[in-house]
Parts: C-alpha cells; structure tokens; sequence
C-alpha cells in the first residue's frame, strides 16, 4: 500500500515536473518525456505511449530546436510569447497526462488539466511578464539572457522531473518565487523612479 503510494506520488510530481517545465519552454519537456520513455526512465500512462515514438522524438527534438532559437530574434522572441501561453497549457496537459501513471482516465484527464495546464500557465505568465519588464528596463538587450535562463530551467526541471521528481517540485517552487520577487522589485522600483 505505502509503495503503490509512493509511486502515485511520483507519476504526479513527475507530471507536475513536466509541465511547469512547459511553462519556461514549451517543446523541451516533451522531448525529454519522449527520450526518457524511449530509454525506459519514465514509462508513460495507457494511451500516451506514443510519446516515446520516433516520430515523437524528432518531432519534439525539432520544434525545441526552432522554439529555442526563435527566441534570440526579437520579434519572433514576442511573436512566440503571444504563441506560446495557450500553447504551454497545452503541452502542460499532455505531459502531466502522460506522466501521471495508469488512473481513470476522467481523473488523469481533469489532474492533467487543471493541475499541468494551470501550473504551465502560472509558469509561462511568470516568464511572459519578466520577458516584459526585460524589455522595458533593457531596451530588449537583457531578453537573450531571459531567454538562457528560461530555456536552462526547462532543461534541469525536466530531467529532473524524470529523475528525481520531488525535487523537480521543490526547484519549480524556488524558482517561480525568486521570479516573482524579482518582478516585485523590478515593479517597485520603476514605480519610485522620477517620470
């Protein structure tokens, strides 16, 4: 009982993982869901096998490719942050789903949603207003170091939501409250600054 437990509670700290990460990039927690199920370290939910597909896997690896470079372009950098709200939900709902382990499908489907989609959007709004004030105090020069930084905690989120999903977790946390801290300051400050 106490291990079927523990298996549930990290399918749903992987999924969670997962889309968060989608939240900072959209494409890279899929691929690293697709590579991680090819090499048998997360074994997807009935229905989402798929995913750890070749044609998933190229699929996922060139649209990472194509979303990580269009954001060192400045008007693709905002072109792809209109684009990349819904899109993150989206995908937050599907890795979350893939993730969660073999439940009712109206259960894995409604968590998915709510839990890997919301926290996909909470991520992805965080990111969308950083990107914002990047742009406003730096003129967009400090956009491609926002940008690095974002597309690095996909990365370390995502392996981590694969490998040690807990902690995946627990650095989303830190990360979405050092984000908003930062965003908090930022608001401050321009808001004591002499018009």
């Amino acid at each position: 009982m106490l291990a079927a437990s523990m298996d549930v509670l990290l399918c749903v700290c992987a999924g969670l993982g997962l889309a968060a990460a989608c939240g900072f990039r959209v494409f890279v927690p899929l691929l690293v869901a697709s590579v991680a199920a090819r090499t048998g370290y997360l074994h997807p939910s009935s229905g989402m096998e798929w995913i750890g597909s070749w044609p998933a896997t190229i699929a996922f690896g060139t649209a990472t490719l194509l979303e990580i470079a269009g954001y060192y372009i400045p008007w693709v950098d905002h072109a792809l942050d209109t684009i990349a709200s819904p899109a993150a939900v989206i995908a937050g709902t599907v890795a979350a789903a893939g993730a969660f382990g073999d439940m009712h499908p109206a259960v894995k489907w409604s968590a998915a949603l709510i839990a890997g989609g919301g926290l996909a959007a909470g991520v992805q709004g965080t990111t969308v207003v950083t990107r914002a004030l990047s742009t406003a105090t730096t003129a967009g020069v400090g956009n491609p170091i926002v940008s690095t930084v974002e597309a690095v905690c996909a990365v370390i989120v995502s392996v981590l939501a694969v490998v040690v999903p807990i902690l995946a977790v627990i650095v989303v946390l830190v990360v979405l409250a050092v984000l908003l801290g930062w965003i908090v300051r930022r608001r401050r400050q321009r808001a004591v600054a002499p018009a």
